[in-house]
């Protein structure tokens, strides 16, 4: 298991073919729902995986149709299981405690609950498009007690846009010499333009202070 999970942060897709061969659809399945429902595991890859995803089903190894609707799915049951999580068992999470470390961050939540008070519901959206807030977003939603039809019909949409777009750019994309060739640093770019947000707001906060 630390194995598989070492070659996901790589993005290692070419040892996922070699040792799961067609049920790396199950791997990815299980990514990106753990990444978007569990709040232990904001760490995982979710925008970079997405794109690579896509790379992979250009060249013909992965099937883009079933990529879009596997993953589609997950990150909705991803969310929504992590939307139930915050509201029957809200902050209490943050007292779990793992090698005498708290297992979760509060200041991911702090941080995601200032993100909906800036963008409102429309944040449940955009929270898809940034690490960490993504994954707290639902959290967050739930300890708030949000209405879930409203919350439900939001990630439905958000999760749509999010899986469609950055597997959708891979596949397009894949056809570029520069980028099938260099997808390790196409990833790295993902990673920061994605963290980017938070590093401005970050800056800002700390010049408001």
């Amino acid at each position: 298991m630390v194995e598989l999970f070492k070659h996901i942060l790589h993005l290692d897709f070419e040892w996922l073919f070699a040792n799961y061969n067609t049920a790396i659809y199950v791997v990815l399945f299980l990514v990106i729902f753990i990444e978007t429902g569990l709040v232990a595991m904001p760490f995982l890859p979710g925008d970079s995986l997405l794109f690579t995803a896509g790379l992979f089903a250009r060249s013909g190894m992965l099937n883009m149709s079933y990529l879009l609707i596997l993953l589609f799915i997950a990150a909705v049951l991803g969310d929504n299981c992590n939307y139930w999580v915050g509201r029957k068992i809200g902050i209490k999470i943050f007292d779990i405690k793992f090698r005498n470390k708290a297992l979760v961050r509060k200041e991911y939540l702090d941080k995601t609950h200032l993100f909906f008070e800036k963008h409102g519901t429309k944040a449940i959206i955009m929270a898809r498009f940034v690490p960490f807030v993504r994954t707290f977003a639902p959290f967050a939603a739930g300890v708030g007690k949000m209405n879930y039809k409203r919350f439900f019909s939001f990630d439905v949409l958000g999760g749509a846009l999010w899986i469609g777009s950055l597997t959708t750019a891979g596949y397009l994309l894949g056809e570029v010499e520069i980028i099938r060739k260099r997808i390790d640093l196409v990833c790295i770019g993902i990673i920061l333009i994605s963290v980017l947000p938070i590093i401005i707001s970050y800056f800002k906060n700390k010049s408001s202070k």
